[in-house]
């Protein structure tokens, strides 16, 4: 079992940022729904998951930092090879709920500069 985050992150784009405010929760994007569960990073994760998905990006994107105790126990982290777990949200019991607004500490917008992704939490 990885050792538990101070915080964890999640990649949102600027449609999937909106609908946080103004529903208080989010299902995350296709990739999230079709899945059952909703993507973070580790911090250390984090440049590595938008280069690798994020770099064609039509909207802007927001790093959001997220307080893992307040997901409580539908948090797990798995394995997706032998070196990197990920943090999942599936919600209670794998039932898939939305990632809820009140877990969100910070949001920055992120912005692209000489081929990385940068803000606060990344310097």
């Amino acid at each position: 079992m990885a050792k538990e985050e101070e915080f964890i992150y999640r990649i949102s784009t600027d449609q999937e940022w909106v609908e946080f405010q103004k529903k208080g929760s989010s299902f995350g994007g296709e990739l999230d729904k079709s899945t059952g569960f909703y993507h973070l990073s580790k911090l250390d994760q984090v440049q590595f998951t938008l280069q690798n998905f994020f770099m064609n990006a039509k909207e802007d994107l927001y790093l959001v930092q997220i307080d893992p105790k307040k997901l409580g126990d539908g948090l797990i982290y798995e394995a997706v090879d032998e070196v990197n777990s990920f943090p999942h949200f599936y919600g209670p019991d794998k039932t898939f709920l939305p990632l809820p607004l009140d877990s969100v500490v910070k949001a920055e917008k992120l912005t692209f500069i000489n081929g990385n992704f940068t803000c606060s939490f990344l310097t």
